[in-house]
C-alpha cells in the first residue's frame, strides 16, 4: 500500500513537472512574440523632405521608429529636413523597427575627402555615404579591372585625400571598364521619387541624363517631392555609365496606372 501512494506521489509530480515546463515554454513564446512581433511587417514610409515632426507624425502612423543618425548640408533643400533614409522607402521591415534618417543642415560643414583609389563602385559608394558625401558623374575608361575608382574630382576638378570638402558633395568619378562586363540593364524607375531614382541607376551604374521637370516644379525642393513619369531606355541593356534622361511630375495623374 505504501509502496503504490510513493508510486502515485512520485507520478503526480512528474506531470506537475511535465504541466509546468509547459506552461513556462507557451508563456515564453507569447512573450517573445510581444517584444518582437514575430511575424509582423510594414512598409517603411518616404520620410524624404519631410521636418522631424512630420517624419515622426509618419512613423507612428507605420508603427516605426525613427533615428536621426547623420546631417549633410544639400544647397537648395531646406534646413531641417530628411534627406536620405535607412532602410528605403517602400522597405518591408519589422513593425516597430527604427528608420534611420539622414537629415540636411542647416549651414555645410566641411567634412575630410576618403581615398576611394582602388576601391570597387560598391565599396566608394558605402564611404561615400557614409562620410556624409553623394556620388556625382560616373565615367568609364578602359582598364584591367571594371568599376576600379582611377580618379575622384568635384565639378572636374581632381580632389585629393585629406581635403576638406563640403558635405553633401557630388563625388564625381572615374572607372575602370574591361573587355567584359561592360553592359547592364537599365532598371524602371518610372513611379520612383528623384532622389531615389538617382540611387536605383547608380546601383546599375548609370548616370542621370537630362533632367526634364514639369512647370510646376521650381526648386530643388520641389524635385524631390517630385516623381519619375516617364525614363529612357527602360530595361534596355546599354553600356555602363549610359546617361539616362527622365522626366519629373508632381501631379500624379501622369504617373501610369500600372506603376
Amino acid at each position: 500500500m505504501k509502496l503504490f501512494e510513493k508510486n502515485n506521489w512520485i507520478i503526480r509530480n512528474l506531470i506537475l513537472a511535465l504541466l509546468f515546463v509547459l506552461v513556462l515554454i507557451f508563456g515564453t513564446g507569447i512573450f517573445l512574440n510581444l517584444i518582437t512581433r514575430h511575424g509582423k511587417y510594414v512598409t517603411a514610409p518616404d520620410f524624404t523632405n519631410m521636418s522631424l515632426e512630420e517624419a515622426r507624425r509618419a512613423a507612428d502612423e507605420a508603427k516605426v521608429g525613427i533615428k536621426v543618425r547623420d546631417s549633410i548640408f544639400v544647397k537648395g533643400l531646406d534646413g531641417g529636413v530628411v534627406y536620405r533614409q535607412s532602410p528605403e522607402a517602400g522597405a518591408t521591415v519589422k513593425m516597430g523597427r527604427s528608420i534611420f534618417l539622414t537629415i540636411n543642415s542647416f549651414v555645410p560643414k566641411k567634412l575630410v575627402m576618403p581615398n576611394l583609389i582602388n576601391y570597387s563602385f560598391s565599396e566608394a559608394r558605402a564611404e561615400l555615404r557614409n562620410r556624409g558625401l553623394s556620388v556625382g558623374h560616373l565615367k568609364y575608361v578602359r582598364d584591367i579591372a571594371t568599376n576600379r575608382v582611377l580618379h575622384q574630382s568635384i565639378n572636374g576638378r581632381d580632389v585629393a585625400p585629406g581635403e576638406k570638402v563640403i558635405s553633401g558633395s557630388a563625388i564625381d568619378l572615374t572607372l575602370g571598364l574591361s573587355s567584359t562586363g561592360s553592359t547592364s540593364v537599365v532598371p524602371r524607375i518610372v513611379g520612383m521619387k528623384y532622389i531615389h531614382a538617382q540611387e536605383a541607376l547608380h546601383n546599375k551604374c548609370f548616370n542621370v541624363g537630362r533632367v526634364h521637370c514639369d512647370k510646376d516644379i521650381k526648386t530643388y525642393a520641389d524635385s524631390t517631392n517630385a516623381t519619375v513619369w516617364r525614363q529612357d531606355f527602360d530595361g534596355t541593356v546599354k553600356g555602363l555609365g549610359t546617361p539616362v534622361d527622365i522626366w519629373l511630375t508632381l501631379d500624379a495623374s501622369k504617373i501610369p496606372a500600372n506603376d
